[in-house]
């Protein structure tokens, strides 16, 4: 048996998400293309809400924090993924391991409460809008943003030294395309039990609370929003909170999907399809949702595009 305490001199083996096959080649330069515009689309709206005076709001401004928390999370995941495949080495150090679970864990649990924090600013904006500059002054934003990487950051240095702390004895083969602490610890010769507690009460601290919050600032919005007399108003509202809406949906889906399940209801290649979903494909799918339904991100584009290049 291999020297059951050493976690730092052996690499871990990463399966991946592909095969050497035509179809996986295809979905991996899909992966590809999603990843540059991911980088492309979450730049241009950090750069759109910098530059346009008109964005300069809180509403903006998280939104600025969600849109830099997701190019950070896919380029956690997505150049090591790449790199394995291309050159097959397939392997990844126990300190890049830790690193990969700790900003995994540090950016989407700041996430969670990024959307939660969207989901009171819109409460306010639209169920006290008169007090708005008061409820959601720019030191609560701030310390709202601040709040949310803490304890990202936080939730990502516990488990990660939890998880590298175990003895791996046996097959140091993780079956999945990046280092998450649940595939992680299924590698462990010792008895995890106290540690997956610990995981599930994480899971209901990063994501139930702010989730139960979201809900119940959306519960209060329809409330408001349905005794509004003006149809155009009702509209306004309904595309703003359908979009972060969507968001919501399926971030927190995929993430409660993989992190609360029962261990009897867990496939290993169902999680790797799953996870690429909060990965991957949702850091794409936001800057598209906040920027192809909202008038005022479309009108700062146009704006950005006159300035710098119709003049030529």
């Amino acid at each position: 048996m291999e020297n059951a305490n050493d976690t730092t001199g052996v690499n871990f083996i990463l399966l991946g998400l592909f095969s050497d096959t035509q179809i996986h080649l295809f979905l991996f330069a899909m992966v590809l293309i999603i990843f540059i515009t991911s980088l492309m689309g979450n730049a241009l709206m950090i750069i759109l809400i910098r530059v346009d005076p008109r964005l300069h709001t809180p509403m903006y401004f998280l939104l600025s924090q969600l849109s830099l928390t997701d190019m950070m999370l896919v380029s956690t995941v997505v150049p090591k993924m790449a790199a394995n495949y291309l050159t097959g080495t397939r392997s990844i150090s126990p300190t890049g391991c830790g690193a990969q679970i700790f900003l995994f864990l540090t950016l989407g649990g700041g996430e969670c409460f990024l959307l939660a924090a969207m989901s009171y600013d819109r409460y306010v904006a639209i169920c006290h809008p008169l007090c708005y500059s008061i409820l959601m002054s720019q030191r609560l934003c701030l310390l709202m943003t601040a709040g949310s990487w803490l304890l990202g950051g936080v939730d990502g240095l516990m488990q990660a030294g939890a998880t590298l702390s175990f003895p791996y004895c046996h097959s140091r083969e993780i079956n999945h395309f990046f280092c998450e602490a649940p595939s992680l610890v299924r590698l462990a010769c010792a008895d995890t039990t106290i540690f997956e507690f610990f995981m599930y009460v994480c899971c209901i601290l990063m994501l139930l609370i702010p989730l139960s919050l979201i809900l119940a600032s959306y519960s209060l919005i329809l409330a408001a929003v349905l005794r509004m007399q003006s149809a155009a108003a009702q509209k306004k509202a309904f595309t703003t909170c359908s979009s972060h809406l969507a968001v919501v949906g399926l971030f927190y889906g995929t993430l409660i999907f993989i992190y609360m399940r029962p261990k009897s209801y867990r496939s290993v290649g169902r999680d790797k399809v799953v996870s690429a979903f909060y990965t991957i494909f949702t850091p794409v799918l936001n800057p598209l949702i906040y920027s192809v339904r909202n008038k005022e991100v479309k009108g700062a584009l146009r704006r950005w595009l006159e300035k710098h290049f119709m003049r030529y």
